[in-house]
């Protein structure tokens, strides 16, 4: 690796950043804790009075996120002209939208998921934390070494 390269540190978001990003960005993804291990799935959500909404269907991303444990949710971007890219993280319990006025009032949120499909469950995830970076992208040239390149013996 190559010492010589100085990267600015990463600029720690304010929690109001955080929520300003997740506004302009419309994927992420949702990480559960699936019966002994982790598990991520992409979703589609939007941001709603300070909690990220998402619509899904039934199977076992909506048993995941519903189930006893609290979920994160991670997003992130670059600014291709600038080099300056940026990851935000959020963790909560999420709940399920039940109450009617919940369920109408999800219908008008802008939920447009990729995949077709029933998506008939709108789950809620009320941020119990927020947090988010800002940095610059290093040049992949940081990272070489003298054995980059090097292709593996035949023995391998």
């Amino acid at each position: 690796m190559n010492n010589d390269a100085v990267q600015a540190p990463a600029e720690v978001l304010d929690p109001q950043e955080c929520w300003n990003l997740l506004r302009s960005v419309r994927v992420g993804r949702l990480a559960v804790w699936l019966g002994d291990r982790p598990d991520i799935f992409p979703i589609n959500y939007t941001v709603d009075h300070g909690t990220v909404v998402f619509r899904t269907g039934t199977g076992t991303k909506l048993d995941a996120a519903l189930s006893e444990f609290p979920v994160a949710m991670e997003v992130d971007g670059v600014n291709e002209d600038t080099g300056v890219a940026w990851s935000v993280v959020l963790h909560g319990k999420a709940v399920p939208l039940k109450a009617p006025e919940d369920v109408v009032d999800s219908f008008a949120l802008p939920l447009f998921p990729w995949q077709a499909g029933r998506k008939d469950h709108f789950v809620r995830i009320p941020a119990d934390s927020i947090s988010g970076r800002r940095f610059t992208v290093t040049a992949p040239l940081t990272w070489w070494t003298p054995y980059s390149g090097i292709k593996p013996s035949s023995v391998e």
